[in-house]
């Protein structure tokens, strides 16, 4: 009886958890559609890589209460909705959190749904260094759009720029290096406290799906 009582305990946080997480992934689809209507690409691509990261597992184990913890998606939908709703300043700064959560999303991803254990300093240093190299490639994307597309994600002004246009533009670029990294730290230590001390995610797996990745 005990063990049926705490397996049915399990379960019901596995449902809770997913339902949860389904919902908050709808919300993120809505704020990345309403970016798409606003014509903001970058934040698009973050909203699609992060549904992506995401769905995977679902998808890899056929069962849709498999679902990284609710708290995770909680975290990343808001850079997105402050982002895509208020801007300014606070854009900015959603920005730098937006960055981290992609890399937040893939170490909670390696940590609860495959064999990988990373302890804690290391799960501090990987989420920090995958949120610089996030921010790398999101920076080069943003000058590859301004220079073939003309928009105006890096430089002020559609190119070609003068010297000096271009020199504000790198150190802005680099401002925001010192951002994402400092966010990529943050989240490294909410992941190596919370999510991998209190919030468990694996214990609301499916049990069977759980005793597979063991």
């Amino acid at each position: 009886m005990a063990r049926t009582g705490e397996l049915a305990a399990v379960m019901s946080e596995t449902r809770l958890n997913a339902a949860l997480g389904w919902l908050l992934l709808l919300a993120i689809a809505l704020v990345g559609t309403k970016s798409a209507i606003d014509a903001d690409w970058v934040w698009v691509a973050i909203a699609v890589i992060v549904l992506g990261l995401a769905i995977f597992p679902p998808l890899t184990f056929r069962n849709p209460l498999v679902m990284l913890p609710w708290e995770v998606l909680g975290l990343v939908i808001l850079p997105l909705f402050v982002r895509g709703f208020f801007g300014g300043l606070l854009g900015t700064i959603a920005a730098y959190l937006g960055v981290a959560a992609v890399a937040l999303v893939v170490a909670v991803d390696l940590d609860v749904f495959t064999p990988v254990r990373m302890t804690t300093w290391f799960a501090v240093i990987f989420v920090g260094v995958t949120t610089m190299a996030t921010a790398g490639i999101w920076a080069v994307l943003r000058w590859l759009s301004d220079i073939f597309l003309g928009t105006t994600l890096v430089y002020p002004t559609p190119p070609p720029v003068t010297p000096a246009v271009e020199q504000i533009a790198l150190e802005a670029l680099m401002w925001d290096f010192v951002g994402a990294t400092l966010a990529g730290l943050f989240a490294g230590f909410i992941f190596a406290w919370y999510f991998r001390r209190l919030a468990a995610g694996r214990s609301r797996l499916p049990p069977e799906i759980a005793e597979a990745i063991e």
